[in-house]
């Protein structure tokens, strides 16, 4: 498999996207607020999640061809070092992140922004709190908790 570049259109400085099949490894593109005299052009080369930040590597280059050819000798290094489980931890966090927002454009809620009423008593049971019969027989537990400073999760 070979790496291929896609200009990214919407940024204001010229930078490109380095893909490794469908995954996302690195990033070429001019380097912003430096001063001229500066070299220009930067690069990053790896990916997250699927590589431990202090994997990534990058620089900075005087062109966009000195930029591209640091950026696949880093890659030619890394490359050998990854596991397809990599990869697949990367492209299921993009599905993961994809499937959130097509709950959100549908107008859903994820189970974990929806509020619950159910609490779990110091003695161990689940009750919903907005019932009396099953909560009141737990405010004991609770109180006593709360009388000594404690916390109830």
């Amino acid at each position: 498999m070979e790496l291929n570049r896609r200009r990214q259109k919407d940024v204001h400085h010229e930078t490109w996207h380095v893909y490794y099949g469908d995954v996302h490894v690195g990033t070429i593109g001019v380097r912003a607020g430096v001063p001229s005299s500066a070299p220009q052009w930067g690069w990053n080369c790896g990916f997250y999640p699927g590589m431990e930040p202090g994997q990534q590597q990058h620089g900075i280059a005087a062109s966009f061809e000195d930029a591209r050819a640091d950026f696949e000798t880093a890659w030619r290094r890394m490359l050998p070092t990854l596991t397809e489980a990599a990869f697949d931890e990367w492209r299921d966090a993009v599905a993961s992140r994809a499937e959130i927002r097509k709950i959100h454009e549908r107008g859903e809620k994820l189970p974990s922004e929806i509020p619950s009423s159910m609490m779990r008593c110091p003695c161990g049971v689940v009750f919903d709190s907005h019932n009396p019969e099953e909560s009141l027989p737990h405010r004991a537990h609770i109180y006593a908790i709360q009388a000594k400073g404690g916390i109830i999760r």
